[in-house]
């Protein structure tokens, strides 16, 4: 390996197991873990699964808990532009030498636990898991607060028994891995709720799909389920606080099921309700990264991450309530070939009198040719082309074009990366 510091030495290995694909199976997540003193059992963790929402809640969930001077750690995925930022220890990104520390002892251990024989493996996942949670317990956090990266049945972070289990909602999305129909998608999610969780349901989850999350209460026997929606209904001894909190700006409107899952979630936690001033106070300064995030004020630069029909038409309702989309305004789109295009375009081409198409720089990114084909078609007008994201963002800086940037977290990303860059 000719790389230099340990920071470039643990981004090599990253990048190198990414070649692996997701392995069915948490038993080298647990063999390597055991092997580092099973960390993740140093803490109570909750969990959140769930199609759309999960990054927001979970930071949604860390600023409650921070705000009442608990020291928490986050997990979240994927990152927009350092792999560093998916791990954060009171409410800051790690350094990149604690970063680089951890995941080269997880791989070190890997490695030997490959040569033994006792796993054929190590995904990129899991050495960041693995790393997540051994700086989580050196730091001595009061909770973990971690996203899923897909699904639940088989991700690494459910190596845990989350104390607080959280489905933000289900949506068709990863078929091709999770199931093509709510009830099998529920399942790969509900997989996360382990005996002695409290259950949190976000607002909004087809019928399908909650009775295969009732039928996974039953088997567990959790004896605390709150679902929120319309009539919210509550199984044990806590209820809630759900009333309708008022979102500071840049908070989009699609923030309040997000935050709402949230209080229940800590609220379930930590077996009390929270007061309004404590909510306030921790979202006052709270950013979410690549969710509705304001890039630049003039001209408007603003990203957000939606990447499937259902978030895209959640980004639509917001931009419409928010009043930035002008004539003036452009769409920039990115999306990856696995995903609806045809369903993200549909959601938000209306919106808009000029689009753009470019492409991020993922391997499973659709060419921005096809991708401006699939609009014209969709919409019946021929988009602008870019070749690149710092090419499209260069051009329109340069004409003054407000932008809205969507389609895909990698698009998003680097958007993030050029805005940073440029600034610098």
């Amino acid at each position: 390996m000719n790389s230099n510091t340990p920071y470039e030495q643990a981004l090599a290995l990253l990048n190198e197991a990414l070649s692996f694909g997701i392995d069915p199976s948490l038993e080298p997540i647990t063999c390597i873990l055991h092997e580092l003193g099973d960390p993740h059992r140093c803490y109570p963790s909750i969990q959140v699964a769930g199609t759309n929402g999960k990054s927001s809640t979970v930071r949604f969930i860390a600023a409650l808990l921070g705000e009442l001077g608990l020291k928490v750690g986050l997990y979240t995925s994927p990152e927009l532009v350092f792999y560093e930022e998916r791990i954060e220890i009171g409410n800051k990104v790690v350094s990149r030498a604690d970063f680089a520390s951890a995941v080269l002892i997880a791989h070190e251990t890997a490695k030997r636990l490959i040569e033994e024989g006792s796993i054929a493996q190590v995904t990129e996942f899991e050495l960041l898991t693995a790393a997540a949670f051994c700086l989580f317990a050196r730091e001595q956090v009061d909770y973990a607060v971690l996203e899923c990266g897909l699904g639940g049945r088989w991700d690494a972070t459910s190596v845990v028994d989350p104390s607080v289990a959280v489905i933000t909602g289900i949506g068709l999305d990863h078929t091709a891995i999770l199931g093509d129909t709510f009830a099998q998608i529920a399942a790969e999610k509900a997989a996360i709720i382990k005996p002695g969780s409290k259950v949190v349901l976000g607002p909004g989850i087809p019928e399908e799909a909650l009775k295969v999350i009732h039928s996974r209460c039953s088997l567990v026997g959790t004896d605390s389920l709150v679902e929120l929606g319309i009539s919210s209904s509550v199984v044990g001894e806590h209820e809630p606080s759900l009333d309708p909190i008022l979102l500071p700006p840049p908070f989009p409107s699609y923030q309040q099921v997000n935050i709402c899952t949230a209080i229940a979630a800590t609220e379930a936690a930590l077996a009390h309700t929270l007061d309004s001033g404590t909510i306030r106070h921790a979202l006052e300064h709270l950013i979410i990264p690549g969710r509705f995030e304001t890039l630049r004020a003039e001209p408007l630069l603003l990203i957000d991450a939606a990447h499937n029909p259902k978030s895209a038409r959640t980004l639509d309702a917001a931009l419409q309530a928010s009043g930035l989309v002008t004539a003036d305004t452009l769409l920039l789109l990115g999306i990856l070939s696995d995903k609806d295009a045809g369903g993200i375009i549909d959601a938000l081409a209306p919106r808009f009198d000029r689009i753009a198409v470019t492409q991020s720089a993922s391997p499973r990114a659709i060419p921005a040719d096809e991708l401006a084909a699939l609009v014209a078609q969709r919409s019946g007008r021929m988009p602008r082309v870019f070749s690149s994201v710092a090419k499209a963002l260069e051009d329109l800086s340069t004409e003054r074009i407000p932008s809205i940037v969507t389609g895909s977290i990698t698009i998003v990303g680097e958007a993030k990366a050029w805005a940073m860059a440029t600034s610098a």
